[in-house]
């Protein structure tokens, strides 16, 4: 086995054709096609007839963070149009904090053609209509954006507006446009508000949808649970280094982005009671790994909290081997909870996880197909092992579509 940081990229890509990659997503979400891998053997399917595959007495645990409209347009005088990427909240850095600010906020955010943007303010004015006043139908909102900070790593923009009957959510509601992958090459539609969103979406703060769960119906999912199978939510909000391709010819030299996410006490304490476990999508697996890091570091006093926010590096699983099980690991942060009476653990987790990562939570993983030079495929690689090459040849030979809007794929781990 070669050493996680020493792993070549090069060896984890494939050729994928540009029309290969899905525009536009089918137009009822479970129609798409699922491919299901288990013990070296390949089946092509519906993902209407996912209950099929699922076994009894499963629990399903998906992503419920919603994406925010986080690309916004400031036209400047001179006719230049600069966009404003939102990526993370800095000032509260507290999600739902930061939304609820009724005058100002800050954001780490992206800049699109920065160069025109040297110096002062944006200002992009709209009208609001205000339903408590009675006189007055509508006001002039005046939003501004302001570079205070401004280093090779970071961009922070401070955003303020002249009306303290509105919050930041509903801010970026009214000037905000829904961030879709850039690798679809068009404009956001109207439909993509709906489509680009689980089913079962409901905190806000994704730049990027979590899109394994994007194949969900209600339907679907009445019919598993008719079955016995337990449906749970965590939330971990996607950033926008999902869509970032490994640049570097070894994986030790990939800087891997941080994500936050939260999960409540009773949801961690269904979890240690069943040896069965789905995640949908990526997102799900890298939260319910990170969270048994956690455990283990509470276990062996070595947890890094600062304000009330867990941490768990990029490197942390590969240097501590250990015995500790899942339900050891959850109990621990179970208890931490219970003891300083929280009922939501917060954390923030930069975790990748390569071949020779040895899962200890998940036993099978929903997903869709990803992109090449992708850490999402070496997540899919470390869970199939080479196994992986044949899943996507076949989906390439098999007309399946590819990416965000594309088919799913049920694995089953080694």
């Amino acid at each position: 086995m070669i050493e996680p940081k020493h792993i070549q990229i090069a060896n984890y890509t494939y050729d994928l054709p540009h029309n290969r990659i899905a525009k536009y997503p089918k137009a009822n979400r479970d129609e798409s096609k699922l491919l299901v891998y288990k013990k070296g053997s390949i089946f092509d399917s519906s993902f209407n007839n996912i209950q099929q595959f699922i076994p009894a007495d499963t629990i399903i645990v998906s992503n419920n963070s919603r994406v925010i409209p986080a690309r916004i347009l400031f036209k400047k005088e001179t006719g230049a149009v600069i966009e404003i990427f939102c990526l993370e909240p800095m000032q509260p850095s507290d999600y739902q904090s930061n939304f609820a600010q009724t005058q100002s906020c800050v954001w780490k955010c992206i800049v699109g053609n920065r160069r025109k943007w040297k110096e002062g303010c944006l200002v992009l004015t709209f009208d609001y209509e205000l339903p408590l006043k009675a006189d007055q139908k509508t006001c002039s909102i005046e939003f501004k954006a302001e570079i205070i900070k401004n280093t090779r790593e970071d961009l922070w923009i401070a955003f303020s507006w002249n009306s303290t009957e509105l919050c930041f959510s509903q801010i970026i509601e009214c000037v905000g446009a829904l961030p879709i992958p850039p690798y679809l090459e068009r404009g956001t539609e109207t439909s993509d508000y709906t489509q680009y969103q689980t089913i079962y979406s409901k905190i806000e703060g994704s730049v990027a949808a979590p899109t394994a769960g994007l194949h969900f119906t209600e339907n679907i999912i009445t019919n598993l649970q008719k079955k016995g199978t337990q449906f749970l939510e965590l939330t971990l909000h996607v950033g926008a280094g999902t869509f970032k391709p490994v640049k570097t010819k070894t994986i030790g030299d990939h800087e891997m982005h941080g994500e936050h996410f939260s999960i409540t006490r009773s949801t961690i304490e269904k979890l240690c009671s069943n040896s069965n476990i789905i995640a949908v999508g990526t997102t799900t697996a890298r939260t319910l790994e990170s969270l048994y890091w956690i455990g283990v570091s509470l276990i062996q006093n070595k947890h890094t909290c600062i304000d009330g926010m867990f941490y768990v590096e990029q490197w942390q699983p590969y240097n501590n081997e250990t015995s500790i099980s899942k339900n050891e690991s959850y109990g621990a942060i179970v208890d931490y909870l219970e003891k300083h009476e929280q009922n939501v653990i917060h954390c923030k987790t930069s975790i990748i996880i390569v071949p020779g990562y040895r899962f200890k939570v998940i036993h099978q993983l929903l997903t869709n197909f990803h992109q090449p030079h992708s850490t999402l495929i070496l997540l899919v690689a470390a869970f199939v092992g080479e196994q992986w090459k044949n899943i996507y040849n076949h989906a390439l030979e098999n007309e399946y579509r590819f990416l965000s809007y594309g088919d799913s794929s049920l694995l089953f781990g080694q």
